[in-house]
């Protein structure tokens, strides 16, 4: 491992923790000294990484906005499948891998978006990727470019929707009602 290397590393292990602060407080709550005493390092270290805790914070908003877009066109990618398969497995994936990490995270990065304008723009060229690539999936499934787009808004209304309510219904029921709403979301060609 080269220098280099080690020493994205090292940030990569800051980042981490700073995700891991944002999903518990907030933004407020990303705060040097916190990591530093959740990591059981000194401040040092820190500051050999990141010339600020701003830095730290850009760069956690470059990690997120790149890793969430790198997913959703390796997720919207084709692959020998159809468009209508693939939207289905866009749901049954989100709908039953609850990832709360992932989303902890992704609610305090919106929330910080209400205040800061470079994480509002990171949240915005994230949904702008989401939308483009699942409209592209309803395009190649035939749908017109407006109903493909009004689609892939209530595709990802759905996705994260469904994902923030806690419904008195079992395992079960709910799974099949996530289901059947799913199925309105990729209905076949009549």
């Amino acid at each position: 491992m080269t220098t280099a290397t080690q020493a994205d590393a090292r940030a990569e292990v800051w980042i981490e923790a700073g995700f891991a602060e944002l999903a518990r407080s907030g933004a407020e709550g990303v705060r040097v000294e916190v990591l530093a005493k959740n990591l059981g390092v000194t401040k040092g270290g820190f500051y050999r990484r990141f010339r600020d805790r701003a830095a730290l914070m850009e760069a956690m908003l470059g990690s997120w906005s790149m890793g969430r877009i790198a997913a959703i066109e390796a997720q919207t990618s084709l692959d020998g499948v159809t468009a209508r398969e693939r939207l289905r497995a866009l749901i049954k994936l989100y709908s039953e891998r609850m990832n709360t990490d992932a989303m902890a995270i992704e609610l305090a990065i919106r929330q910080w978006a209400r205040t800061d304008d470079k994480a509002a723009s990171a949240v915005a060229s994230v949904d702008a990727a989401r939308l483009k690539n699942v409209g592209q999936l309803y395009r190649a499934a035939g749908l017109a470019a407006e109903e493909a787009d009004a689609q892939a808004f209530l595709f990802y209304s759905f996705i994260f929707g469904q994902s923030l309510l806690f419904l008195e219904r079992g395992p079960r029921r709910r799974a099949q009602l996530v289901a059947k709403s799913a199925g309105k979301l990729v209905e076949d060609e009549k």
